[in-house]
């Protein structure tokens, strides 16, 4: 099975049943197995098929809202605008100083991830229940979605049958749910295949499952707290260390992964042409720009009129792109310092800093060429200035810290963070090529081809060296300080001298998984995500600091379904 027969697969899965979009609101709930099989489907083929709806809505879920909620709401991004120009409401911006709503469109996912539960019990039940074993990708997939509920909503309904039309579901505590995932995954874990190979590429294995659990384990003293505000990381205690280490001992003996085989270097494993032959990836999903739509990463971290030189010639990726860019996400002053802090780190070739320079629409390597725009060369300023106009019409920028001494400007340019409508408006911050665009995916509605990934090799052993730093027996002759420097060895940074602390390890994940959706659960865990960084800072007008805003608040749209929810507290 090639990589695209694999997406022409999910693919399917879009003319599969409709899914709900609030737990409610499906009106074939009330079905039994008999009302579609005469005998239970325990086939490989007859799984898969059963399955395509589920797999499918991991497109919807893990797209550009989801990725907006994560990325902007952590201390990697920040959301700009350009007089007006993607203001939005301002949608990006609250992200950013964590001043969420209820009605934002970056929380429109919910539904994907309730619709793909409903899904899975669906075919638990065609398949004759949990006591058929052929069920136990499904019940992952359901354990899945309902960790990312867990995760960024907190308390979250426990979907584990098949429920009648107009029945109401209570959400659980949070560490109720916890405990149910932890219980279906350890049940699950013996009965997934073990084959990693491009038959199970994109769908879960006995390793996707044990990759789950250890970050369940290692975020449990998160899950498990009184309530979201009660989490205190300097006082972090959590019985489930050693378990840790024994998951990612696990999924490293079984030889199938490896984080530099199949890959031409770290930049490699996020081109669109990646997939099954990354052997980092334990755990990836496949999008295409035709046929598993969804993926648009890009679209925001491309410098504003990128696209092309502004007189119709090729933009930085070596050709004219073909679909106008937003360039409205900058990577924080302060994360950027962290991704450029390391000497003759590969991962550095992702980013754009200072000058621009063009790249091979070939190979995808960066050229000695300057990148112009209208014959000049552009240059991306690291310090992040917003523009205001003051009495007299005159437009200023001005960082932050630097203070602004009119408040009447706040409503029109702090709310939105404008950085102004031209070359150096468009220039503030530094920007990404990590998921690199080419035009042959570009033009198909800014969708592109490279698969995401959700579970790496690299992103365990950073886990076991953080359990051990934090208390967890060291196995297998692996120290904190050795498991770090496979990463730096293997992306030919400096090693690591000395015994990482639990910053060291922090930092250098924030390196490593960069824009891969996991910062914000790290901030979380370390006690940073109340940090200033960017526009995140007191004394900004807009800017939360909340302990609440560590979960997101339910979309309204859920809640005027499901009466009898309510609000996370703080929204």
């Amino acid at each position: 099975m090639t990589k695209n027969s694999i997406k022409y697969f999910l693919l399917a899965g879009s003319v599969c049943c409709a899914t709900s979009s609030v737990l409610t609101s499906c009106s074939d709930l009330d079905v039994t197995p008999e009302a579609q099989f005469t005998a239970y489907p325990d086939t490989e083929e007859a799984v898969e098929a059963q399955m395509a709806s589920v797999y499918y809505e991991l497109l919807g879920t893990l797209g550009r809202r989801y990725m907006e909620a994560q990325a902007l709401s952590s201390d990697e991004w920040i959301g700009i605008s350009f007089d007006g120009d993607y203001s939005d409401d301002g949608i990006y911006a609250q992200n950013s100083l964590h001043n969420f709503t209820a009605t934002s469109a970056c929380f429109d996912w919910y539904k994907n991830v309730t619709g793909a539960i409903v899904d899975a019990n669906k075919v638990i039940l065609s398949m004759g229940g949990e006591e058929n074993n052929a069920t136990a990708s499904a019940r992952f997939m359901r354990a899945y979605f309902t960790w990312i509920l867990v995760d960024c909503f907190g308390d979250s309904p426990i979907l584990d049958r098949v429920f009648a039309e107009g029945e109401q579901v209570d959400r659980a505590p949070r560490a109720d749910v916890t405990k149910w995932i932890e219980s279906e995954l350890k049940t699950i874990i013996p009965l997934l295949p073990t084959n990693v190979d491009l038959s199970t590429y994109g769908k879960p294995t006995k390793y996707v499952a044990e990759a789950l659990l250890a970050k369940l384990y290692i975020n449990w003293p998160v899950y498990t707290a009184e309530d979201v505000t009660k989490y205190d990381a300097a006082a972090y205690s959590n019985e489930h260390l050693d378990d840790v280490v024994a998951l990612v001992d696990d999924i490293v003996a079984s030889g199938k992964f490896s984080i530099s085989e199949g890959s031409d270097g770290y930049r490699s494993k996020f081109w669109p042409n990646n997939g099954a032959q990354i052997k980092d990836f334990i755990y990836a999903m496949p999008y295409d720009a035709i046929t598993a739509q969804g993926f648009q990463y890009a679209r925001p971290r491309i410098w504003r009129q990128g696209r092309n030189d502004g007189q119709g010639g090729p933009g930085y990726f070596g050709t004219d792109i073909g679909k106008s860019t937003g360039g409205n996400f900058s990577i924080t002053p302060e994360f950027a310092d962290l991704l450029m802090a390391l000497p003759t780190d590969d991962r550095q070739e992702n980013i754009l800093a200072g000058k621009i320079y063009m790249f091979d629409p070939t190979t995808f390597a960066k050229t000695t060429t300057p990148y112009k725009y209208n014959g000049e060369e552009v240059t991306l300023d690291k310090t992040i200035r917003l523009k205001y106009t003051d009495a007299e019409s005159n437009a200023h920028y001005i960082e932050w810290a630097d203070g602004i001494a009119d408040p009447s400007i706040y409503p029109v340019d702090c709310a939105t963070l404008n950085t102004g409508k031209d070359v150096k408006g468009w220039s503030q911050g530094y920007k990404s090529v990590k998921y690199f665009v080419v035009r042959e995916d570009f033009i198909n509605d800014r969708n592109q081809s490279n698969d995401l990934p959700i579970f790496r090799l690299a992103d365990m052993l950073l886990l076991k060296a953080e359990a051990i730093t934090r208390g967890a027996t060291a196995t297998k002759g692996e120290t904190a300080q050795s498991l770090l420097n496979q990463i730096r060895d293997y992306v030919h940074a400096p090693q690591f001298n000395g015994t990482p602390t639990l910053d060291d390890i922090y930092d250098e994940r924030g390196r490593e998984l960069f824009d891969e959706n996991w910062r914000r659960n790290d901030m979380i865990r370390f006690g940073h995500f109340e940090d200033e960084y960017g526009f995140h800072r007191h004394g900004f007008p807009t800017a939360r600091f909340d302990k609440e805003c560590r979960i997101f608040p339910i979309p309204q749209a859920t809640l005027d379904v499901n009466t009898n929810w309510k609000q996370n507290a703080g929204y």
